[in-house]
């Protein structure tokens, strides 16, 4: 491995990837994480990410849990598949006892329901940009 990929992988990536059905969402989102510093991809659906290959220069993962097709907790197998380490963190505005049962249970990074503040939702990205691995530690937020 050169010098120039070792330094790669020692820097935290600060691109999110913002997968979520609801347009609205996807431009606030990117204006709040842009106005951090922050780079911001957004994807209507599961299915747009994943054909995209975009996930290979993401540091973290954020996805709504019910979109039609392919939901959260579908795309989260099918990204941990490949990319075990990418932190995860699912949002929703439904009370879906199912899904959070599923964040804990497979390791999603964090949990978040919307409405959220957006200094948690930053929060919660710069644990997940300084983690190398996901994590159900209870501190962070949303777990």
């Amino acid at each position: 491995m050169s010098r120039r990929q070792q330094r790669e992988l020692a820097v935290p990536r600060r691109t999110v990837i913002v997968v979520d059905d609801d347009p609205r969402v996807g431009r606030s989102l990117e204006s709040l994480l842009n106005s951090a510093g922050i780079e911001v991809r957004v994807f209507g659906s599961g299915g747009q990410i994943l054909e995209s290959g975009a996930l290979a220069e993401a540091g973290c993962l954020t996805t709504d849990v019910r979109m039609p097709g392919m939901g959260g907790s579908e795309l989260f197998r099918r990204t941990t598949a490949v990319y075990p380490l990418l932190p995860i963190i699912f949002v929703t505005a439904h009370q879906d006892e199912e899904a959070l049962r599923f964040a804990l249970d497979e390791g999603a990074f964090a949990f978040l329901y919307k409405p959220f503040d957006g200094e948690e939702l930053l929060g919660t990205l710069e644990a997940a940009f300084n983690s190398n691995q996901p994590s159900n530690n209870p501190d962070i937020p949303g777990l």
